[in-house]
């Protein structure tokens, strides 16, 4: 079956950039998504995570087992959580742009590789169902998404660090004849929160943009 993927060398440019601002063209990807709303240090966040994972591994797992596994199949190391961050229209609204975390969008995901198919995953999503039964496991989708041209670096450091980084990214887009496409934009967790000092995380985030 040859070589075990592993995301962090085969990828690295997508998953392992500078910390400094750099422009990155992302090509179509298949994910596993949730979509929700609301403080990520509650306990609805920590589910959407827990399903996500349920999913990911069942699909890695069990693809392994197979004696007939998924066309072009491969082993792999299981890509790490993402998120889409936006905040609701309320605060998009505010005359003095201020928010709160409970007033966050996110839409998180963790990537799958290129053999996974819509076909593929309902058969795991049923498999899952009888195992590892969730309620929220109704809520997941399979999507194919493509950011196309971003910028993105690595940020070091606590989440409520990263306006100055994106700050840095701004300008770096603006100098490059760029402007960001949106205030929506994506944070890749290298690290796992859970179990890393908040000085030390390592998270990938990016925006999209436009001449």
């Amino acid at each position: 079956m040859g070589t075990k993927h592993e995301w962090r060398k085969a990828e690295k440019a997508l998953y392992l950039p500078k910390k400094e601002p750099e422009l990155v063209s992302v090509p179509a990807q298949k994910f596993i998504c949730i979509s929700g709303e609301g403080n990520p240090n509650g306990q609805y966040f920590a589910d959407c995570v827990s399903v996500l994972y349920a999913i990911s591994y069942a699909i890695k797992m069990n693809s392994k087992k197979m004696e007939s596994p998924p066309e072009g199949y491969f082993d792999y190391t299981v890509y790490p959580l993402e998120g889409l961050w936006d905040l609701n229209e309320e605060a998009k609204n505010r005359i003095d742009g201020s928010w709160n975390k409970e007033e966050l969008v996110f839409k998180l995901m963790i990537r799958q590789p290129d053999f996974v198919t819509e076909g593929f995953y309902d058969k795991m999503m049923e498999l899952t169902k009888k195992k590892k039964p969730h309620p929220l496991l109704e809520d997941l989708r399979f999507e194919t998404i493509t950011d196309g041209k971003c910028i993105q670096m690595m940020h070091v450091g606590p989440y409520d660090n990263e306006p100055e980084s994106f700050n840095q990214m701004e300008q770096f887009a603006e100098g490059q004849g760029f402007q960001r496409l949106s205030k929506t934009h994506r944070e890749i967790y290298i690290s796992d929160f859970r179990k890393v000092a908040s000085e030390n995380l390592k998270t990938v985030l990016r925006f999209k943009i436009k001449p």
